[in-house]
């Protein structure tokens, strides 16, 4: 999107994902699932996932891979990705 579209909205980046010290549920989950490659397309995947679940809290692995197609990652077929999304879901969810 372009810039100018956000005017006047709340952005989130990555580095706005921690709290106090502590990373979020999917960030810690792309760390434990090991689903960080490069770090080309690690920002836009967690911040796509953490989208995702604020919106479906149990998505299905179809529906995760579906919500990721916008994010190019050359090094990997997104398995551990998937895993991580999934395991973040379950822990946000208990957190409810």
């Amino acid at each position: 999107m372009l810039a100018a579209t956000a005017e006047g909205a709340e952005i989130v980046t990555i580095e706005g994902m921690a709290r106090d010290g502590k990373m979020h549920p999917m960030q810690e989950a792309f760390h434990e699932h090991h689903a960080l490659q490069c770090g080309f397309c690690t920002p836009g995947v967690v911040m796509s996932g953490s989208e995702l679940i604020a919106r479906n809290p149990n998505p299905t692995e179809a529906e995760i891979r579906k919500w990721l197609g916008g994010n190019l990652c050359r090094c990997t077929g997104y398995h551990n990705i998937v895993k991580a999304i999934q395991a973040a879901a379950a822990e946000m969810r208990s957190d409810a």
